[in-house]
């Protein structure tokens, strides 16, 4: 009795230690940044887009308790450093807007600003906590998101909102678009919209910040489409990414991380980036922060 008592004595204690060690460990997880490398097909892609590389960030959520700035901004200078053609942020700049929200916006657009300064044409959307809705029955402060995006714009990046663009690039003038869709949870996501503009056969890229944005689109409209607001879950079980706290939680069907393979339409591709910042806790277990570079490439 004497043995099985300190055994199991040993054992809870065992597992109260390994749980602080997770705990401690969740805390310390979000300053280390993964770089994931892809390869994306684009139909009809131009010959002087063979190749490049473009960069993807998002979900800083600048403005929560322990935010993970200091990994954002590695991560820009990281893609400095790479080089690509054009970067993609796909929304949560800042977290809650409060009653004084400039600090949060001044910071959110400081740390992107090197990229424009830098020469990298840069792009971004919003997202539902730029307009400071932490659930869909919120009330979308639309004074606030426009602040930011006017922040946003001054310091050089260009929002789109239920838009395409066509992508610059200095050695080719066949077209490459952009196509921006708006925050879902604010109820500006419209994708008939963003690609109404669009002949059918273009080469594009898409980005929005909520995948559930993405079954919008019609089948063969969006061979690249990119997407954040999940933060892959933000705690996983090892080893299998889709296994998270926010697969648990809820209720449709979430793709937290990487590509949603089956998901939406015929001849479409989502790429959901789990982003560098958190939500709720500033915490990240077995998630962490990720800045994306996709090699563009033919059919």
């Amino acid at each position: 009795m004497k043995n099985t008592a300190q055994k199991l004595k040993y054992t809870a204690l065992g597992i109260v230690r390994a749980i602080a060690l997770l705990i401690i460990w969740s805390f310390i997880e979000p300053r280390f940044l993964n770089t994931e490398n892809e390869t994306a097909t684009i139909p009809n892609l131009p010959d002087s887009w063979e190749g490049k590389k473009i960069a993807q960030l998002t979900d800083f959520q600048i403005g929560l308790w322990g935010d993970n700035r200091g990994t954002a901004r590695r991560s820009v200078a990281k893609i400095i450093e790479a080089k690509p053609a054009l970067v993609l942020i796909s929304g949560d700049f800042i977290y809650h807007p409060g009653k004084n929200i400039v600090p949060e916006i001044n910071t959110a657009v400081d740390i992107v600003r090197p990229l424009v300064e830098a020469g990298i044409p840069t792009y971004a959307v919003l997202g539902n906590h730029d307009y400071g809705m932490s659930s869909r029955k919120a009330e979308p402060k639309t004074a606030e998101a426009k602040y930011l995006e006017t922040e946003l714009e001054a310091a050089g990046v260009e929002v789109l909102e239920n838009e395409a663009v066509q992508l610059p690039l200095a050695d080719g003038n066949e077209p490459l678009y952009l196509v921006g869709v708006g925050s879902l949870w604010a109820n500006r996501d419209d994708a008939g919209q963003a690609l109404s503009t669009l002949p059918d056969s273009s080469p594009r890229i898409a980005m929005m910040h909520n995948p559930d944005s993405f079954e919008q689109f019609p089948p063969n409209s969006a061979p690249l489409a990119i997407a954040g607001h999940t933060h892959g879950g933000q705690v996983r079980v090892p080893g299998f990414p889709q296994w998270s706290w926010l697969r648990f939680t809820q209720k449709d069907k979430v793709y937290a991380d990487g590509w949603a393979k089956g998901y939406g339409e015929v001849g479409n591709q989502l790429y959901v980036n789990p982003g560098i910042g958190m939500s709720i806790v500033p915490i990240r277990l077995f998630c962490p922060p990720e800045l994306t570079f996709f090699t563009l490439e033919k059919e």
